[in-house]
């Protein structure tokens, strides 16, 4: 039951496009990882971290932004991981700060193997270890299947499935070793009902949803955790743009009848990640959408 609306113009696109310095005492350098203590910081305290440690993928906007802020907000010392908006991303480690959290950015193209990996490794050397991972980073590439080229579908897969499956296996290594984990995967509700116009996305998110069931699965014998949310239309600069009569037909498959807000998927997504009534979910998908994939 597809709505013919594009969800890519009213999502807030799943962390797409994604941001390159300033942190909350830490500054790195752009792609390389190298993390250095700055004033304020001693280093017991990033050798012996009392909060969980968390990294979120496309970071910098949006609902990976909301999400980083909440995750902040709770005590945890975040990764704020972006490919592009470096200075957004700043924003964001700045609004954990200002809240009394402790967050440092990264520059990572998760769909690269080696550049997930430094990630991954520089968040070990700052601050010990790893307990949270949101896999958030996401893009659109529109067009309907007939004219889609096939660049714009192994683009969306590498960066919207692909590296959900680099960022987890790299996670998950760490994870393991310490038999505690919990890892969210941001899918979509365009992956459960489809969508014109967006098969690449549609399937990438599909696929999304069957890796989050096969990781549980696979890492529920080591204490990790693993489940997916997976948002409708969320409100964003995108949707203040819709004329009036795509809205009106956007709103009219919502049973809620409103666009949601990009910190009611971050609300789940911090129960997932930290709250200890989480600890026995694992493996499930989590529709946050108004009831439009009812």
């Amino acid at each position: 039951m597809a709505s013919t609306v594009p969800f890519s113009a009213g999502l807030v696109a799943l962390g797409c496009p994604p941001p390159q310095r300033h942190s909350c005492g830490f500054q790195r350098s752009i792609r390389h990882g190298q993390v250095k203590a700055m004033a304020g910081v001693s280093m017991d305290d990033l050798a012996q971290p009392q909060a969980p440690i968390a990294v979120v993928t496309g970071a910098s906007r949006g609902i990976g932004r909301a999400i980083a802020v909440a995750l902040g907000k709770a005590g945890c010392k975040v990764v704020v991981n972006y490919a592009k908006s470096g200075m957004e991303a700043e924003e964001v480690c700045r609004e954990i700060e200002e809240s009394g959290g402790t967050a440092i950015t990264f520059s990572a193209d998760v769909s690269i193997e080696a550049e997930v990996e430094t990630m991954m490794r520089a968040t070990i050397d700052t601050w010990g270890t790893l307990d949270v991972l949101v896999n958030n980073a996401g893009i659109t590439r529109d067009a309907l299947l007939m004219r889609m080229k096939r660049e714009q579908w192994q683009e969306v897969v590498d960066v919207n499935l692909t590296g959900v499956y680099l960022c987890a296996q790299a996670a998950a290594a760490v994870m393991m070793k310490r038999k505690k984990g919990r890892i969210i995967n941001i899918a979509s509700v365009a992956g459960m009902i489809g969508n014109i116009g967006q098969a690449n996305y549609c399937a990438a998110k599909a696929g999304v949803i069957g890796l989050t069931k096969a990781m549980a699965r696979e890492y529920g014998g080591r204490n990790i955790n693993v489940n997916a949310v997976s948002p409708g239309w969320v409100a964003s600069d995108m949707t203040a743009k819709l004329g009036d009569d795509i809205e009106r037909k956007a709103l009219e498959t919502i049973p809620l009848g409103r666009f949601g807000k990009p910190e009611e998927i971050a609300g789940l997504v911090e129960f997932l990640a930290v709250h200890p009534a989480a600890s026995y979910m694992t493996g499930q998908v989590l529709p946050v959408d108004g009831g439009l994939s009812i």
